[in-house]
Protein backbone atom coordinates (compact mmCIF):
# COMPACT_ATOMS: atom_id res chain seq x y z
CA UNK A 1 0.00 0.00 0.00
CA UNK A 2 1.45 3.55 -1.03
CA UNK A 3 0.23 6.36 1.08
CA UNK A 4 -0.10 9.59 -0.53
CA UNK A 5 -0.36 12.94 0.25
CA UNK A 6 -2.85 15.10 -0.83
CA UNK A 7 -1.25 15.17 -4.31
CA UNK A 8 -0.43 12.10 -4.79
CA UNK A 9 -3.04 9.76 -4.37
CA UNK A 10 -3.09 6.77 -2.71
CA UNK A 11 -2.95 3.58 -5.01
CA UNK A 12 -1.79 -0.20 -5.14
CA UNK A 13 -0.67 -2.44 -8.70
CA UNK A 14 -0.13 -5.65 -9.66
CA UNK A 15 3.47 -6.82 -10.38
CA UNK A 16 2.34 -8.64 -13.54
CA UNK A 17 1.41 -5.73 -15.00
CA UNK A 18 4.14 -3.18 -13.39
CA UNK A 19 6.17 -5.73 -15.27
CA UNK A 20 4.79 -4.76 -19.13
CA UNK A 21 6.64 -1.88 -20.92
CA UNK A 22 4.19 0.85 -22.26
CA UNK A 23 1.31 0.50 -19.47
CA UNK A 24 0.77 2.65 -16.95
CA UNK A 25 -2.02 1.08 -14.20
CA UNK A 26 -3.32 1.64 -10.42
CA UNK A 27 -6.27 0.33 -8.33
CA UNK A 28 -6.82 3.70 -6.28
CA UNK A 29 -7.12 3.77 -2.93
CA UNK A 30 -9.45 6.45 -1.00
CA UNK A 31 -6.22 8.39 0.60
CA UNK A 32 -5.08 11.46 -1.77
CA UNK A 33 -8.58 13.17 -2.47
CA UNK A 34 -10.52 16.77 -1.37
CA UNK A 35 -13.95 15.09 -0.28
CA UNK A 36 -15.16 15.26 3.09
CA UNK A 37 -17.82 13.92 5.58
CA UNK A 38 -18.97 10.32 4.04
CA UNK A 39 -16.99 10.38 1.21
CA UNK A 40 -13.80 11.47 2.81
CA UNK A 41 -10.53 10.84 0.66
CA UNK A 42 -10.12 10.12 -3.30
CA UNK A 43 -13.70 9.64 -4.37
CA UNK A 44 -14.28 9.15 -7.74
CA UNK A 45 -17.82 8.82 -8.12
CA UNK A 46 -19.89 11.33 -10.47
CA UNK A 47 -22.88 9.31 -9.52
CA UNK A 48 -22.17 9.46 -5.82
CA UNK A 49 -24.01 12.70 -3.78
CA UNK A 50 -20.31 14.20 -3.42
CA UNK A 51 -19.73 17.50 -4.41
CA UNK A 52 -19.25 17.55 -8.17
CA UNK A 53 -15.87 19.95 -8.31
CA UNK A 54 -14.25 17.80 -5.63
CA UNK A 55 -14.75 14.50 -7.72
CA UNK A 56 -13.44 16.26 -10.37
CA UNK A 57 -10.20 17.23 -8.73
CA UNK A 58 -10.06 13.65 -7.25
CA UNK A 59 -10.38 12.55 -10.33
CA UNK A 60 -7.62 15.21 -12.10
CA UNK A 61 -5.52 14.09 -9.94
CA UNK A 62 -6.08 10.37 -9.83
CA UNK A 63 -5.11 10.73 -14.25
CA UNK A 64 -2.43 13.06 -13.28
CA UNK A 65 -0.96 9.77 -11.53
CA UNK A 66 -1.81 8.03 -15.12
CA UNK A 67 -0.05 9.97 -16.72
CA UNK A 68 -2.78 11.43 -18.84
CA UNK A 69 -5.02 14.83 -19.04
CA UNK A 70 -8.39 14.64 -16.99
CA UNK A 71 -10.39 14.33 -20.14
CA UNK A 72 -8.48 11.19 -21.33
CA UNK A 73 -10.14 9.36 -18.80
CA UNK A 74 -13.32 7.25 -19.70
CA UNK A 75 -15.22 5.43 -17.38
CA UNK A 76 -18.52 4.31 -18.64
CA UNK A 77 -22.00 4.86 -16.82
CA UNK A 78 -22.22 1.59 -14.87
CA UNK A 79 -25.40 -0.62 -14.63
CA UNK A 80 -24.29 -3.99 -13.30
CA UNK A 81 -24.92 -5.03 -16.65
CA UNK A 82 -22.48 -7.29 -19.42
CA UNK A 83 -21.86 -4.71 -21.62
CA UNK A 84 -18.43 -4.03 -22.99
CA UNK A 85 -17.61 -1.06 -25.55
CA UNK A 86 -14.63 -0.28 -27.12
CA UNK A 87 -13.31 3.05 -27.14
CA UNK A 88 -11.23 5.59 -28.85
CA UNK A 89 -12.05 8.49 -26.56
CA UNK A 90 -13.53 9.55 -23.36
CA UNK A 91 -16.35 11.29 -22.91
CA UNK A 92 -18.08 14.11 -20.70
CA UNK A 93 -21.41 14.00 -19.08
CA UNK A 94 -23.04 11.69 -21.74
CA UNK A 95 -21.35 8.30 -20.61
CA UNK A 96 -22.61 5.65 -22.35
CA UNK A 97 -24.12 3.15 -20.41
CA UNK A 98 -21.62 -0.02 -19.86
CA UNK A 99 -19.78 -2.29 -17.57
CA UNK A 100 -16.46 -2.59 -19.25
CA UNK A 101 -14.38 -0.26 -21.59
CA UNK A 102 -11.90 -1.50 -24.13
CA UNK A 103 -9.18 0.44 -26.24
CA UNK A 104 -5.93 0.41 -28.17
CA UNK A 105 -5.26 4.15 -28.41
CA UNK A 106 -2.42 5.65 -26.43
CA UNK A 107 -2.51 8.03 -23.79
CA UNK A 108 -6.38 7.26 -23.27
CA UNK A 109 -6.84 5.83 -19.67
CA UNK A 110 -10.29 3.30 -19.23
CA UNK A 111 -11.83 2.47 -15.77
CA UNK A 112 -14.14 1.54 -13.70
CA UNK A 113 -15.46 2.94 -10.15
CA UNK A 114 -16.44 0.09 -7.11
CA UNK A 115 -17.02 0.04 -4.13
CA UNK A 116 -16.94 -3.75 -3.02
CA UNK A 117 -18.02 -5.29 -6.93
CA UNK A 118 -14.77 -6.75 -8.54
CA UNK A 119 -12.49 -4.26 -10.68
CA UNK A 120 -10.57 -5.96 -13.17
CA UNK A 121 -8.08 -4.76 -15.45
CA UNK A 122 -6.90 -5.75 -18.41
CA UNK A 123 -3.62 -6.00 -20.21
CA UNK A 124 -2.03 -7.80 -23.95
CA UNK A 125 0.99 -5.71 -24.37
CA UNK A 126 1.75 -7.56 -27.80
CA UNK A 127 -1.48 -6.33 -29.37
CA UNK A 128 -1.28 -3.25 -27.84
CA UNK A 129 -5.10 -3.76 -26.06
CA UNK A 130 -6.06 -2.44 -22.45
CA UNK A 131 -9.32 -3.17 -20.78
CA UNK A 132 -11.35 -2.40 -17.40
CA UNK A 133 -14.25 -4.31 -16.12
CA UNK A 134 -17.09 -3.86 -13.55
CA UNK A 135 -17.68 -7.14 -11.86
CA UNK A 136 -20.58 -7.47 -9.84
CA UNK A 137 -22.04 -10.67 -9.15
CA UNK A 138 -24.87 -9.65 -11.55
CA UNK A 139 -22.02 -8.82 -14.21
CA UNK A 140 -19.62 -11.60 -13.53
CA UNK A 141 -22.61 -14.34 -13.75
CA UNK A 142 -23.81 -12.42 -16.89
CA UNK A 143 -20.62 -12.45 -18.27
CA UNK A 144 -18.98 -9.10 -18.69
CA UNK A 145 -15.78 -10.70 -18.06
CA UNK A 146 -16.17 -12.61 -21.26
CA UNK A 147 -17.67 -9.97 -23.22
CA UNK A 148 -14.06 -7.51 -22.12
CA UNK A 149 -12.15 -10.35 -23.92
CA UNK A 150 -14.27 -10.61 -26.69
CA UNK A 151 -13.61 -6.78 -27.24
CA UNK A 152 -10.20 -7.04 -26.90
CA UNK A 153 -9.91 -9.83 -29.17
CA UNK A 154 -11.66 -7.44 -31.84
CA UNK A 155 -9.02 -4.77 -31.39
CA UNK A 156 -6.07 -7.91 -31.95
CA UNK A 157 -5.72 -9.08 -28.58
CA UNK A 158 -4.94 -12.83 -27.59
CA UNK A 159 -6.10 -14.83 -25.45
CA UNK A 160 -2.89 -16.46 -24.41
CA UNK A 161 -1.01 -13.16 -23.87
CA UNK A 162 -3.74 -11.21 -21.75
CA UNK A 163 -3.42 -11.09 -18.52
CA UNK A 164 -6.22 -9.70 -16.33
CA UNK A 165 -5.72 -8.67 -13.03
CA UNK A 166 -8.58 -8.16 -9.82
CA UNK A 167 -8.74 -5.23 -7.61
CA UNK A 168 -9.55 -4.53 -4.07
CA UNK A 169 -12.80 -6.34 -3.36
CA UNK A 170 -14.85 -7.54 -0.96
CA UNK A 171 -14.36 -11.19 0.82
CA UNK A 172 -16.44 -14.18 1.01
CA UNK A 173 -16.17 -13.66 4.89
CA UNK A 174 -17.86 -10.30 4.39
CA UNK A 175 -20.54 -11.16 1.60
CA UNK A 176 -23.59 -12.68 3.05
CA UNK A 177 -25.92 -13.76 0.72
CA UNK A 178 -29.68 -14.77 1.18
CA UNK A 179 -31.48 -18.39 0.47
CA UNK A 180 -32.27 -17.86 -3.11
CA UNK A 181 -29.16 -16.09 -4.13
CA UNK A 182 -26.97 -19.37 -5.03
CA UNK A 183 -29.58 -21.04 -7.27
CA UNK A 184 -28.68 -18.82 -10.53
CA UNK A 185 -24.82 -19.56 -10.04
CA UNK A 186 -25.39 -23.15 -9.83
CA UNK A 187 -27.95 -23.70 -12.31
CA UNK A 188 -25.27 -22.32 -14.58
CA UNK A 189 -22.77 -24.66 -13.57
CA UNK A 190 -22.97 -27.09 -10.88
CA UNK A 191 -18.99 -26.30 -10.27
CA UNK A 192 -19.75 -22.71 -8.52
CA UNK A 193 -21.27 -24.52 -5.37
CA UNK A 194 -17.91 -24.56 -4.48
CA UNK A 195 -17.86 -20.73 -3.81
CA UNK A 196 -20.82 -20.69 -1.35
CA UNK A 197 -20.36 -21.95 2.36
CA UNK A 198 -23.49 -22.02 5.06
CA UNK A 199 -23.12 -18.96 7.21
CA UNK A 200 -24.31 -18.66 10.87
CA UNK A 201 -27.55 -17.41 9.65
CA UNK A 202 -29.85 -20.36 9.04
CA UNK A 203 -30.46 -20.51 4.94
CA UNK A 204 -27.78 -18.03 4.16
CA UNK A 205 -24.78 -18.26 2.48
CA UNK A 206 -21.05 -16.58 2.04
CA UNK A 207 -19.59 -15.89 -1.14
CA UNK A 208 -16.69 -15.87 -2.53
CA UNK A 209 -16.91 -13.33 -5.28
CA UNK A 210 -13.11 -12.52 -5.78
CA UNK A 211 -13.04 -16.63 -6.45
CA UNK A 212 -15.34 -15.96 -8.90
CA UNK A 213 -14.22 -13.93 -10.77
CA UNK A 214 -11.13 -15.66 -10.85
CA UNK A 215 -12.22 -18.78 -11.80
CA UNK A 216 -14.34 -17.09 -14.72
CA UNK A 217 -11.59 -15.27 -15.74
CA UNK A 218 -8.75 -18.60 -15.72
CA UNK A 219 -11.79 -20.61 -17.64
CA UNK A 220 -11.43 -17.99 -20.42
CA UNK A 221 -7.66 -18.81 -20.78
CA UNK A 222 -6.76 -16.25 -19.58
CA UNK A 223 -3.77 -15.35 -17.23
CA UNK A 224 -5.14 -13.95 -13.88
CA UNK A 225 -4.57 -12.63 -10.50
CA UNK A 226 -5.82 -11.26 -7.86
CA UNK A 227 -4.55 -8.01 -5.17
CA UNK A 228 -5.82 -9.72 -2.12
CA UNK A 229 -7.46 -6.19 -0.86
CA UNK A 230 -11.15 -6.42 1.15
CA UNK A 231 -12.58 -3.04 0.48
CA UNK A 232 -15.50 -4.10 3.47
CA UNK A 233 -12.42 -4.72 5.76
CA UNK A 234 -10.31 -1.62 5.02
CA UNK A 235 -12.55 1.58 5.79
CA UNK A 236 -9.12 3.28 5.70
CA UNK A 237 -8.02 2.77 2.53
CA UNK A 238 -11.81 1.61 0.96
CA UNK A 239 -14.86 2.65 0.33
CA UNK A 240 -18.01 -0.01 0.39
CA UNK A 241 -21.33 0.19 -0.37
CA UNK A 242 -21.88 -3.18 2.10
CA UNK A 243 -20.00 -1.36 5.13
CA UNK A 244 -22.70 1.68 4.25
CA UNK A 245 -25.35 0.12 3.95
CA UNK A 246 -24.75 -1.86 7.46
CA UNK A 247 -24.40 1.48 9.14
CA UNK A 248 -27.43 3.30 7.06
CA UNK A 249 -25.37 5.82 6.02
CA UNK A 250 -27.21 7.79 3.34
CA UNK A 251 -24.32 7.80 0.50
CA UNK A 252 -20.69 6.22 0.07
CA UNK A 253 -18.13 6.54 -2.44
CA UNK A 254 -15.98 4.76 -5.15
CA UNK A 255 -12.68 3.81 -5.76
CA UNK A 256 -11.13 3.93 -9.35
CA UNK A 257 -9.17 1.45 -11.52
CA UNK A 258 -7.77 2.04 -14.66
CA UNK A 259 -5.13 1.11 -17.32
CA UNK A 260 -3.45 3.15 -20.24
CA UNK A 261 -0.91 2.69 -22.72
CA UNK A 262 1.82 4.76 -22.76
CA UNK A 263 1.51 7.73 -25.42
Amino acid sequence: MENSNSEHPGQISAPFIDAMEGINHAFFCRSGGVSTGIYQGLNAGLGSGDDRPAVEENRRRMANSLGVLPDHLATPYQIHSADALITDTAWNDERPKADAVVTNRPGLAVGVVTADCGPVLFADPQAGVVAAAHAGWKGALGGVLESTIEKMEQLGAQRDTITAILGPTISKMNYEVGPDFPRPFIDLDNDNEQFFTASRNAGHHMFDLPGYIVHRLERNGVKSGTVGECTYDDETNYYSYRRTTHRKEADYGRQLSAIVLKS
